[in-house]
């Protein structure tokens, strides 16, 4: 059992670095199976195919991912506005500074990603896991706001700063503050959340 989640782990961050340099498209198993030091039907066992370790691949970098931005929320429990300003601020940062972000978002502009399905037209993980934390954070900072008022706020700011990431209309500073503005218009709060 340890040697298929070592192994499972060298191939996921083998998938992400070649990713990372080339693009999802340029990632081939023999490539990963090399690399990595495990066989190609060890990888086709354990993911299934190509599809099954992009699905993964997305999976941990969405972890890894919503952990920064659940740090940055807890960090502003007092000041609804400012955390949500400061929480899409990290996501955009660490969507420009993280490689295999930025190829993935790259490609899409370039129209030849093949990654791009699982972050667009399959919303899980990426979009369920990044409303369930938003709705379920404004459950905890702003508990009288009304459950649907909360729901609605989550999806703004989600794909408000999923749009920002791929279509960047403005600086990331003044992004985040027109996300956070008209996520707590929607919400009916200005400033402290409490």
């Amino acid at each position: 059992m340890a040697w298929r989640k070592q192994m499972r782990a060298r191939v996921l961050e083998e998938a992400w670095q070649l990713a990372s340099e080339a693009g999802w498209d340029r990632v081939r198993v023999a490539d990963l199976a090399q690399r990595a030091e495990v066989s190609r039907p060890s990888i086709y066992a354990e993911f299934g195919d190509r599809a099954g370790i992009g699905t993964a691949l997305v999976h941990r970098e969405t972890e890894r991912f919503l952990l920064g931005v659940a740090e940055v929320l807890a960090d502003h429990r007092d000041d609804v506005a400012a955390a949500l300003e400061a929480g899409v601020h990290h996501a955009l940062a660490e969507a420009a500074r993280n490689p295999f972000i930025r190829a993935v978002v790259a490609a899409t502009r370039g129209g030849t990603d093949a990654l791009l399905p699982f972050l667009t037209s399959r919303p899980e993980p990426v979009f369920s896991r990044a409303w369930d934390l938003v709705a379920a954070w404004l459950g905890e900072v702003v508990p009288g706001a009304p459950r649907g008022r909360r729901e609605e706020t989550a999806d703004i700011v989600v794909r408000l700063a999923v749009s920002h990431m791929l279509l960047p209309a403005v600086d990331p500073g003044e992004a985040s503050v027109r996300v956070a503005r008209a996520a707590c218009a929607v919400l009916g709060t200005v400033g402290k959340g409490k």
